[in-house]
């Protein structure tokens, strides 16, 4: 089985025309995860992914964030967390989890990643790994990193050769999560990989994070949880005054009745945010606001932040949103991915109206089970898109991805 799914050597060098390209993840290879059991997909700028309830959207958002956490040195720790590789193999259909993604590199070939993992009794084995880039006319692609097993193999810089590591290297962990930062290219690549962020739907309980004052600290993201979205805030007025114009311009298209924010101090080094309205003298603070404003003003601060990572993964960013806002969300979602590449799943049909069918994954389900995955413009939509509108095609099945 591992000659099945190879990385290395996607493509031609990229020409100038490629330059928007720079630096984004693209080939997506998945092979024997839940309902993925072989998917090979290019991720774009921006991908929304729809379909109905269980054929893969989070799968493949869990997909992704397990790479993500492998590059941090965090592979057993989300084994642990997904109950041991067993319990995330394709249904008993698979031995082994296979993944892959490649990276493009400014005048080059792409770099190409893949891992390879068995179940090895309670526990599990990195059977193969590779970092590997396509330099010559023709085959062998050139390889930053080469591991089977045990025989680990990094290409010394110096030496102009693979070598075995001179340091402990943990055999549960990555080779990618152990490469020494002076590997240049491979540290770029795992760097952007490992910051990947997953971001689930805003928990707005009374006394969650999100409703308590914070700290004035600079803080360049709003937080998982909402936890440094005041601090957020204040740093964009004070530091990134567009950025912050931006957000309140959001606010106001979305809320007629929305004025302004401002932050008043509520101890020593503490904030909490007031949220100003045209008829009113008095503030709401965060502990009144309603659930959905909450969340529109979380996901508006999040998607202008300037501490967006490689990839910035939503599930479900729709909840408890209004309708009307969900135009307001496709502008966001796009204008950020010029800055991250953004992966979304969503159930909401209103939110597909405001999307080209370039920005649409449609995911579905097989008769045996297994999950397939297309872009929505490369279906035959063209006739049909005269008469209707993205979110009416997938609500009467021509698009496949029956909610």
């Amino acid at each position: 089985m591992s000659g099945e799914v190879r990385m290395e050597g996607i493509g031609p060098p990229m020409s100038n025309a490629d330059t928007e390209s720079v630096n984004r993840f693209e080939r997506l290879r998945i092979k024997g995860f839940r309902r993925l059991a072989d998917v090979d997909f290019n991720l774009r700028p921006l991908t929304v992914l729809i379909g109905a309830n269980g054929v893969g959207k989070t799968s493949l958002l869990d997909v992704l964030t397990l790479m993500a956490r492998s590059a941090q040195g965090g592979l057993n720790a989300t084994m642990t967390e997904y109950s041991g590789l067993g319990a995330i193999l394709t249904y008993g259909r698979t031995e082994e989890l296979t993944v892959g993604i490649s990276m493009t590199v400014r005048e080059h070939n792409p770099l190409g990643y893949l891992l390879r993992i068995r179940p090895q009794r309670s526990a599990y084995v990195i059977e193969e790994e590779s970092l590997s880039q396509q330099r010559r006319p023709a085959p062998p692609p050139f390889k930053h990193i080469d591991s089977h097993g045990a025989d680990v193999k990094y290409f010394e810089v110096d030496q102009g050769r693979l070598v075995r590591p001179n340091w402990e290297h943990n055999p549960l962990e990555t080779s990618l999560s152990q490469v020494p930062k002076m590997f240049r290219e491979p540290e770029d690549f795992r760097r952007r990989l490992a910051s990947s962020t997953f971001y689930h739907a805003l928990n707005v309980e009374p006394r969650s994070p999100v409703r308590l004052p914070q700290p004035m600290q600079p803080a360049f993201l709003p937080g998982k949880n909402g936890e440094e979205l005041v601090s957020c805030l204040f740093y964009l007025r004070e530091a990134e005054r567009a950025r912050f114009e931006a957000i309140e311009d959001a606010l106001r298209a979305a809320f007629p009745r929305f004025d302004r924010l401002e932050f008043p101090p509520v101890a020593a080094g503490t904030l909490a945010l007031a949220w100003r309205e045209t008829e009113f003298s008095k503030p709401l603070y965060m502990h009144q606001l309603s659930e959905g404003t909450l969340r529109f003003l979380w996901l508006a601060t999040l998607l202008q932040s300037p501490g967006l990572t490689a990839l910035t993964l939503i599930d479900e960013p729709e909840v408890s949103l209004h309708p009307e806002f969900l135009a307001l969300l496709a502008d966001l979602l796009r204008e950020a991915s010029h800055r991250t590449q953004v992966v979304v799943a969503t159930h909401s049909d209103r939110l597909i109206r405001f999307l080209k069918p370039s920005e649409v994954g449609v995911m579905d389900v097989e008769e045996d089970g297994t999950a397939t995955l297309k872009w929505a413009d490369t279906l035959d939509l063209a006739e049909w898109m005269n008469d209707y509108t993205l979110d009416e095609l997938w609500s009467n099945g021509r698009l496949g991805a029956r909610s």
